[in-house]
């Protein structure tokens, strides 16, 4: 699972519910075809991208959807930007040399 950013959307949540089906399936192939226990590094690998997305899911609640996490982005840009001096303060027509000590 490689989204780990601070939203927990319809996609993540059906991406969830593919892993653990895939799981299961491959539980399910090795048990039929007696190899359960010689699969246990893949499944070790499996159980641990599920483990980590499954510790997401159960903290969802305090994600954002995405569409509160762009307002909030949108808000956080708008206080910056007020919060940021205007340029035209500045009266250095060349910002880049250093000005001598007067």
């Amino acid at each position: 699972m490689e989204d780990h950013d601070e939203t927990y959307g319809e996609d993540r949540r059906n991406r969830l519910l593919d892993l653990l089906r895939r799981i299961a399936d491959r539980i399910q192939r090795l048990d039929r075809e007696g190899r359960l226990l010689t699969g246990v590094p893949e499944l070790m690998r499996l159980f641990g991208e599920a483990r980590s997305e499954l510790f997401h899911y159960e903290v969802r609640s305090t994600y954002d959807t995405p569409e509160v996490a762009e307002s909030r982005r949108i808000v956080e840009e708008a206080r910056r930007a007020e919060e940021a001096p205007l340029d035209d303060e500045r009266d250095d027509d060349e910002p880049w040399r250093r000005k001598e000590p007067e």
